[in-house]
C-alpha cells in the first residue's frame, strides 16, 4: 500500500451531500468520497452510466482542512421572462412554464489536502490518469475549477504521515504560546478519516455519519450508501505554515521535491 496527495483549493468548492435535485442544492463541510471518486472516474474516461466502481473501493481517503472556508448561497435562476417553450424541459418532455429557481451552496475560499491510500498498482493508475484527465477535475460542480499544484505527490510510501508531518499549511501560523511563554511549536488542525486514528497526544474522535458513498453515477438511477468518519485534531509542527506570499513557492518546492530511495 502507498498513495498519492491531492490539494483542493480555488475561489469555490461544493461538496453535495444529496444526489437528488432540489431546489437548495447543498455542500458538505468537505469533500465527500463521491465527489474524489466520481472526480477519479473522470479521469480515466469512464462515464457515468458505465459503472465499473467496484474499482474504487479499495480506496482510503484522509482529508486534512486547512481552511475550512466560508458558506456562500447563490440565488440561480434559468428560463426566466421567456415564452414556455424556451423555459427549461421536464422528464416528461415538456417545459416547465417559469423559471427554474434554486440556491446553491459553496465553499469559499477553502482549501483541503486529501491523503489517497491504495494498493501500489492503483495509485500509479490513478496518477497517470490524473496527470493526463480524460475529462477535467473540478471540485463539486463544472465550474469550480482547483488551482495548482493539483496533483501534489504521484507516490509517497505513507501518505498520512506526510499530512502530518510534511506537506505545507495552506494558512499562517497563530500566535499561540505554551505554558512557559514561548511560542507553541505545533498547529491544531483538523482531519478526517476513514478508520479510527491514533490517539496519542490528540483527544478522542468525534464519529461523522455521512451518505456519501456512490454505488451508481447514472443518469437516472444515483444511489449512494453511507459510512463513518472520525473527525480529531492534529498537532502539525508549526514549520509548515508560513507567509501567504511564500505559499505558491513552498508548495511548488514541496510537489517537485523527489523522494528520498
Amino acid at each position: 500500500m502507498s498513495g498519492l496527495l491531492l490539494r483542493l483549493a480555488g475561489p469555490l468548492q461544493s461538496w453535495g451531500e444529496r444526489s437528488a435535485f432540489t431546489p437548495v442544492r447543498d455542500t458538505a463541510p468537505f469533500p465527500t468520497r463521491s465527489a474524489l471518486i466520481g472526480m477519479f472516474a473522470a479521469a480515466e474516461g469512464i462515464g457515468r452510466d458505465e459503472g465499473g466502481l467496484d474499482r474504487y473501493q479499495d480506496l482510503r481517503f484522509t482529508v486534512r482542512v486547512d481552511r475550512p472556508g466560508v458558506r456562500l448561497v447563490d440565488y440561480h435562476t434559468v428560463g426566466g421572462g421567456f415564452p414556455k417553450d424556451r423555459t427549461a424541459a421536464t422528464s416528461g418532455g415538456s417545459n416547465k412554464g417559469a423559471a427554474v429557481i434554486t440556491r446553491r451552496h459553496y465553499l469559499s475560499d477553502a482549501v483541503f489536502v486529501v491523503a489517497v491510500t491504495a494498493p501500489d498498482a492503483t495509485v500509479e493508475r490513478l496518477a497517470d490518469a490524473l496527470s493526463r484527465p480524460h475529462w477535467a477535475p473540478y471540485m463539486g460542480r463544472r465550474s469550480c475549477v482547483p488551482d495548482e499544484p493539483f496533483l501534489l505527490r504521484r507516490h509517497v510510501d505513507n501518505p498520512e504521515e506526510e499530512l502530518r508531518t510534511r506537506v505545507p499549511l495552506s494558512r499562517s501560523a497563530p500566535r499561540t504560546k505554551d505554558g512557559d511563554g514561548r511560542e507553541a511549536g505545533t498547529i491544531a488542525v483538523e482531519f478526517l478519516w476513514e478508520q479510527p486514528p491514533p490517539t496519542s497526544g490528540t483527544a478522542e474522535p468525534v464519529p461523522v455519519d455521512v451518505n456519501d458513498v456512490p454505488v451508481s453515477f447514472a443518469q437516472h438511477g444515483r444511489g449512494h450508501t453511507g459510512r463513518r468518519l472520525y473527525r480529531t485534531r492534529v498537532p502539525v509542527p508549526r514549520s509548515l505554515a508560513g507567509p501567504q506570499e511564500t505559499l505558491t513557492q513552498r508548495l511548488i518546492d514541496y510537489a517537485h521535491h523527489e523522494e528520498s530511495p
